[in-house]
């Protein structure tokens, strides 16, 4: 890509992102909101999406050979430049599509520095450098007041549960008592973070390491019943140490049904994926009032209206 290219998809990528925070950004104040997406790919020259946290960008690249070494530190730098933002409050990431190894959040850094953003109501840690994701996927702000509107007196299962938002949604809500599954300590540990932030720690909430199959079928051999879930599984993932493999278009239907073995009958049931080709396969499950909520679930400044898709459905 010739200097000139890329001087030109700066140009046009800071004057869309500087449109688009004079747009947003004053709504969102008033929603007590501060974290943000300003830029979603929204010119296909220019791969790139740019989030706003709290007075720092996040600025990232989705890879492409031709760019080179140098397009996303000159994206990031003529972003900053349109928001007077300063060098030090500006994050870059590079992500690749079509990847399926690996862990779903994988660890970049260890910097360690937290920042902490609102959301209405909530407030919770981010993490702007050490992960390729930040710790909260805004995507999912709309949705969070949705299931915390059912939460009210009802036992909530979390199941992928990462840095507990909807857990916190959820508490907030009124929850009787809220369970958040993870396979990793260190998210746990953020979403009890996030819990203490919000003054919502307390017994009524339990925190569990645990493959979630696993957790569903030792729940259910115990009885174990939920009235709420929300369950956000990876697109794919592989355990070499236990052998674990799980692919999301393979396997949702199967999960989804261990998930109606622990829900009373009646109780809501919220899926999502990010999965860009998801393909669901959800006719045969034992639930009624089916629904798919996506339209409403993805806020209005996520350009790209498959971010996320998301069903409801009750138990029967």
């Amino acid at each position: 890509m010739t200097p000139e290219k890329i001087k030109h998809h700066a140009e046009i990528l800071s004057n869309r992102v500087l449109n688009r925070f004079r747009h947003l950004s004053r709504r969102f104040v008033r929603q007590n909101i501060d974290c943000f997406r300003l830029y979603d790919w929204d010119i296909p020259e220019a791969r790139a999406v740019v989030d706003w946290y709290a007075g720092h960008l996040v600025v990232g690249e989705y890879v492409r050979w031709q760019t080179g070494p140098t397009w996303l530190s000159q994206m990031a730098a003529a972003v900053g430049k349109a928001l007077d933002i300063s060098p030090d409050r500006i994050h870059v990431k590079r992500r690749r599509t079509k990847t399926k190894e690996g862990p779903r959040y994988r660890k970049r850094g260890s910097k360690g520095e937290r920042l902490i953003v609102r959301e209405r109501n909530l407030r919770f840690w981010v993490n702007l450098d050490d992960f390729l994701d930040t710790g909260l996927y805004s995507d999912h702000r709309d949705t969070r007041v949705i299931v915390g509107k059912h939460a009210a007196r009802k036992n909530f299962l979390n199941l992928y549960g990462y840095t507990g938002a909807f857990t916190c949604a959820a508490a907030a809500g009124g929850a009787k008592t809220t369970v958040t599954v993870d396979r990793s300590d260190t998210y746990l540990k953020w979403a009890r973070d996030n819990l203490e932030l919000n003054g919502l720690w307390d017994p009524r909430h339990t925190l569990i390491q645990s493959d979630v199959n696993k957790y569903l079928a030792r729940a259910c051999r115990e009885g174990l019943r939920f009235s709420l879930a929300f369950i956000d599984p990876p697109s794919f993932f592989r355990d070499r140490s236990q052998g674990a493999v799980f692919d999301i278009n393979r396997d949702h239907p199967d999960l989804i049904r261990n998930v109606l073995k622990v829900m009373a009958p009646g109780s809501l049931v919220f899926f999502s994926t990010n999965h860009q080709r998801f393909e669901p396969h959800l006719e045969d499950l034992r639930v009624r009032d089916l629904k798919e909520l996506t339209p409403a679930s993805i806020p209005e400044d996520y350009r790209n209206k498959r971010v996320h898709r998301c069903w409801q459905m009750t138990a029967v």
